[in-house]
């Protein structure tokens, strides 16, 4: 991932609900599948993931909806009201510590391009995928691709769940 400052605000289309995220993400994932490529009318899905620690909503409100995932246990996806773009998610498996922000809400949404295709096997055929970055038809290992930052962050993150369950 390629990033020339650690600064990436976003927004949504009628402005109402402004955020920024304060750090580089920690991977972000071009998923293919069926039901991203449902919820984003698109033939993928692009999510930044960051903790949400380092995310920071600045203006607005944003609608909270629980939307039907793959893995049955949903998403909630933050929705501006007036407009009613989708800026981020929360899914099950990372909880709310977790935000998966939609890079075409960034301002710049070019500074962060795919680490990874995900769900690949329901890829759309007409999507060809030649930008040289690991292809996985279902998941992956994260221990496998992502940096050695973003595992160290991944697992302070998950350390700090476990103090807070506790």
């Amino acid at each position: 991932m390629t990033t020339d400052s650690a600064v990436f605000p976003g927004r949504c289309t009628c402005g109402e609900v402004c955020y920024r995220m304060t750090s580089a993400p920690l991977f972000v994932h071009c998923c293919h599948c069926r039901w991203c490529q449902r919820e984003s009318g698109a033939a993928f899905a692009l999510n930044a993931m960051i903790e949400a620690k380092r995310f920071e909503l600045q203006q607005g409100q944003v609608e909270m909806l629980l939307t039907p995932s793959a893995s049955g246990k949903g998403q909630k996806i933050a929705r501006c009201p007036r407009c009613r773009v989708a800026l981020w998610s929360h899914y099950a498996g990372s909880g709310e510590s977790v935000c998966f922000v939609r890079v075409g809400t960034l301002d710049e949404p070019d500074r962060l391009p795919p680490d990874v295709h995900i769900f690949t096997a329901s890829k759309q055929a007409w999507v060809t995928l030649a930008d040289g970055k690991p292809v996985f038809e279902e998941y992956y290992k994260a221990s496998a691709l992502w940096p050695a930052e973003s595992l160290a962050r991944r697992a302070a993150l998950k350390a700090e769940q476990a103090t807070q369950a506790d």
